[in-house]
């Protein structure tokens, strides 16, 4: 099991990433553009560097939503590979089997 401040840190990181996602698409969008001036665009640059590092979202970890543990992660269960073969033998995932041939 991971260490629960590890785990609240990740929690604190998606909530500062949904806080600040409308902003930082609008400055992003400021940046992109070609037709904005370059002034515009410094602005920009600097408003985006102003906010907080959490606030993006490739600073993020997935986590499993049972342990915590960030290694060993399948996004499309959402759990990580011991608790998903432990699922699986269990028969808690539908559709899921181990591999025999």
């Amino acid at each position: 099991m991971a260490k629960l401040s590890m785990i609240n840190r990740e929690v604190r990181r998606v909530r500062t990433v949904e806080q600040y996602a409308a902003r930082r698409a609008e400055l992003k969008e400021i940046i992109r553009n070609p037709a904005s001036t370059p002034e515009q665009r410094r602005d920009a640059q600097k408003r985006l560097q102003t906010q907080p590092r959490d606030a993006s979202p490739v600073r993020g970890q997935n986590r499993c939503r049972l342990t915590g543990r960030p290694h060993g992660f399948y996004r499309k269960f959402g759990l990580a590979r011991n608790k998903l073969r432990e699922a699986a033998m269990r028969g808690d995932v539908p559709g899921l089997r181990k591999a025999s041939w």
